[in-house]
This record gives C-alpha cells, structure tokens and sequence, in this order.
C-alpha cells in the first residue's frame, strides 16, 4: 500500500496536478491538509473518475482537510475530540479514517503565528488535544498513522538555517515537546529519505528563491504506530512535485507499506 500526505495549499489551485499526481504515483490513500474550500465545492466527481472515495473537513477559507482513497474509506471521524476552538470555535484541521486496514489522521496543525500571540497557545492546546484523541489507536495493534502538515520542525537538522528562525514560531522548545509528547503515547517519526540534498525537507517559502536553494524545513510529518513503523517499506519525499508554474508550497511525502 501506498499512503502519502500532501498540504496542496489550495484544492481549486491545485486540482490540475493534484489529478495528473494521483494518477502518475500510485498513491492508493492520500491525506491532504489545506484545501481552501468548503465541503460541497470539492471535486467528488473528479476524484471518483480516478477510483478515489473522498472524506472531508473543510468549511472554506484557510484550512480544511481530507483523506482520499481507493482502498476504501471506513469509519470517518470529522474533526477533533477535545479541540479547543480558536476565536470560540473549532477549526476544520483533522480528519480520520480507515483505510484498506489502515488507520490514518488527517492533521493541519495550527501555525502558531508569533510566540507572543494567541494562535501560538491555541497551536500548544490543539496538540495536547491531539495526543489525547490519538491515545488509544497508537496503543492499538492496528497499523495507525497521524499524518499532515504539522508545522514544527522536530530538530535543527530539520530547517535550513536554525538561525534564520531565532525568536520565530515552528522550532520553539514548547512546540517540539508538544511534538515529543505526541510521540510518546507510541507513536514514531517516519524520516522519509530526501531525492535530492542531504535533508529531506517537505516545504519551501514561495518568496526569495528559497525552493532553487534549498532553503527548506520538513514539517509534513509521518507519525505512525509500531505496526505502522513494522510495515514501512520505503519513504520519501516526492520534491518533484514543488517544481514548475502553479505549486504548492509543500511536497508529498510518500510512504510505502507491506501490509496484508
């Protein structure tokens, strides 16, 4: 089986490569994080041409998530239990499903925006809502995945230049012991291996050439179970599709399962 998650920063920009991508990599479940539309504008019927049943998360504007499949799609769960809501209400960030056997989140953690603002302690509580929703699928024999664009990067090997990121959000201590925390209720990061460079990062800036150099972070993640981890064949980042007009700023990262 082939699991991928993509942040497409917009389905309706996006649908053109997204399409011609499903058809090209063999992907058979894909996590998209980002899709910028509501429910009722996303593209069913394109995607059910290709083989893929759809569960979505998304209400419009800016965030929005979604699972797509062509192994089946089971026991949908549409949002996140405990989530604390930003502004006083919850956001369309996560997604779950069953999968051909396989258990995955779909997650678009919150960005954070500045250390000192309101969205930063809302992102801290998401993920402590997060751990707690996930708890009992990671304990599981199931092969379980959380997957998405969780916007921290785990390590300083994780970003191009640690120090271009001093005082911002995304490398803070707190966020990467929020992410070790996740971790801990039996879950594991799968390091996808890079195509190109020494560092597999997922996400590049559209502004000051930072894709032609390089200058990267990888914060779409794999977080997966030990039966998931068990399984893991083979992972990478797909940096071919952030090339070229009308990207998105994010890369897949795909990984391969050997799994009945």
């Amino acid at each position: 089986m082939r699991i991928a998650t993509w942040n497409v920063n917009s389905i309706t920009a996006r649908l053109p490569r997204l399409l011609a991508w499903l058809e090209s990599s063999g992907t058979d479940v894909l996590c998209l994080q980002e899709a910028k539309l509501a429910e009722e504008q996303f593209p069913f019927d394109q995607l059910r041409e290709l083989g893929y049943e759809a569960a979505v998360n998304a209400t419009g504007r800016w965030n929005g998530v979604a699972v797509l499949s062509r192994v089946g799609i089971e026991d949908v769960v549409k949002g996140l239990p405990g989530d604390p809501g930003y502004d006083g209400a919850p956001e369309p960030r996560a997604i779950s499903a069953t999968c051909g056997g396989v258990r995955v989140w779909s997650v678009y953690v919150p960005n954070g925006r500045e250390v000192d603002h309101p969205h930063y302690a809302y992102k801290l509580q998401w993920f402590e809502a997060l751990k707690a929703a996930v708890a009992g699928d990671a304990a599981g024999s199931r092969p379980f995945a959380v997957m998405g664009d969780y916007n921290v990067a785990p390590t300083d090997d994780d970003v191009y230049d640690v120090a271009a990121f001093e005082g911002l959000t995304h490398v803070t201590p707190a966020e990467r012991a929020a992410l070790a925390s996740l971790r801990e209720a039996g879950l594991s990061d799968v390091v996808p291996r890079p195509l190109k460079y020494e560092h597999p990062f997922t996400y590049w800036d559209y502004r000051q050439l930072c894709f032609p150099k390089n200058r990267g972070m990888r914060i779409d993640l794999v977080y997966g179970n030990e039966p998931f981890a068990k399984a893991v064949t083979d992972a990478y980042v797909d940096r071919e599709e952030r090339k070229g007009k009308g990207a998105s700023d994010h890369a897949p990262v795909v990984v391969d399962l050997d799994v009945p």
